[in-house]
């Protein structure tokens, strides 16, 4: 609408045409981009039943993985989206972004993004978009953790796909999930039910529902951090304004901590909290992302309200009870 305002004094007919087909060309990328994650992020799927991902007899085995992981992406994307088209803003849809490299990537995707093509305007606009798709993904995470461990089969499951621990065992290295508040919750309750196997987190992607609900959390935790133009950073400058940059430089200095111990396994020291990832995501965040949020919103003088205030401090919980000290432990 706006490239038909702008030329309507020259050609305002063919503008519209242009922007209808241009519109048209965005709508198949977005397409193409779905059907391209779909095919990596079966390819994981594969991948993570310890089947060759790229031998076509074995593409089935990675369908419900592929499924599940785009619900949880598509699901915190379209919150964001329903969020700006109620306030009015123009936004694309979801940019879904596949990775077929699963030595570098074993989960075949980056996530998604949209584009907001306008500003946003007002301090309840920018929090309800940046609080809907972290609460959705969230959600829907839950519920796949839930009906991962309510659904858990016996060990034979496991020993189907590697033969070889019914003779070694379990190994305990590997590639290792790191835990958090919410599954070590999950894992003592169901470990009260006695019988029930509990795979250990460096066996834990071979279910594809409790692998796809710890990374929907993994997801959230790192959309969650309060800094700079993050989901949380979204969220906490709505909340505190300016003020809201103390919190920025307290996560920034925390994830800095986090990595600094991460390195101590390098010298012998093994305290099993801090991960070098940490170090990354606070370069990243330091020169990228940025620790404080720009003042976008014109409006900070109008409170926010009862009700969005108590859901950012259930969107922070969500953060901390999803954050992994250690995501992801590769040692042998």
């Amino acid at each position: 609408m706006q490239e038909t305002i702008e030329n309507h004094s020259e050609e305002p007919k063919y503008a519209n045409i242009n922007g209808k087909e241009r519109k048209k060309f965005s709508f198949l990328i977005n397409v193409l981009l779905f059907l391209l994650t779909f095919f990596t992020t079966t390819l994981a799927g594969t991948g993570w039943l310890n089947k060759d991902p790229y031998q076509l007899d074995n593409f089935m085995f990675g369908i419900t993985y592929s499924v599940l992981i785009l619900s949880v992406i598509t699901v915190h994307e379209f919150g964001h989206y329903f969020a700006a088209k109620y306030h009015r803003i123009d936004v694309t849809l979801p940019y879904y972004i596949p990775f077929p490299l699963l030595f570098l990537n074993p989960f075949g995707t980056m996530g998604a993004v949209i584009k907001m093509k306008t500003p946003t305007q007002t301090r309840k606009s920018l929090f309800d978009i940046g609080v809907s798709g972290p609460i959705a993904g969230w959600v829907l995470s839950m519920v796949f953790i839930i009906i991962g461990f309510s659904t858990l089969p016996s060990i034979d499951y496991l020993y189907e796909i590697h033969p070889e621990y019914s003779i070694t065992g379990i190994p305990t290295t590997g590639l290792t999930f790191g835990n958090n508040l919410i599954f070590l919750i999950f894992e003592k309750v169901y470990s009260l039910k006695g019988n029930v196997f509990i795979p250990p987190m460096n066996e834990v992607y071979h279910y594809p529902f409790l692998c796809v609900g710890w990374f929907g959390l993994l997801i959230t935790s790192l959309n969650m951090m309060p800094v700079g133009q993050l989901d949380g950073g979204h969220i906490s400058y709505s909340m505190f304004g300016d003020k809201s940059r103390y919190v920025g430089y307290t996560v920034f200095y925390a994830l800095v901590v986090f990595g600094i111990l991460g390195v101590l396994p390098l010298l012998g020291i093994n305290l099993n909290v801090g991960s070098l990832n940490w170090l990354i995501w606070a370069i990243l965040i330091f020169f990228i992302i940025k620790i404080k949020h720009p003042p976008v919103c014109t409006d900070m003088h109008i409170p926010l309200g009862t009700t969005r205030t108590i859901l950012g401090w259930i969107a922070f919980i969500m953060f901390i009870i999803s954050f992994c000290p250690i995501p992801v432990n590769e040692g042998f």
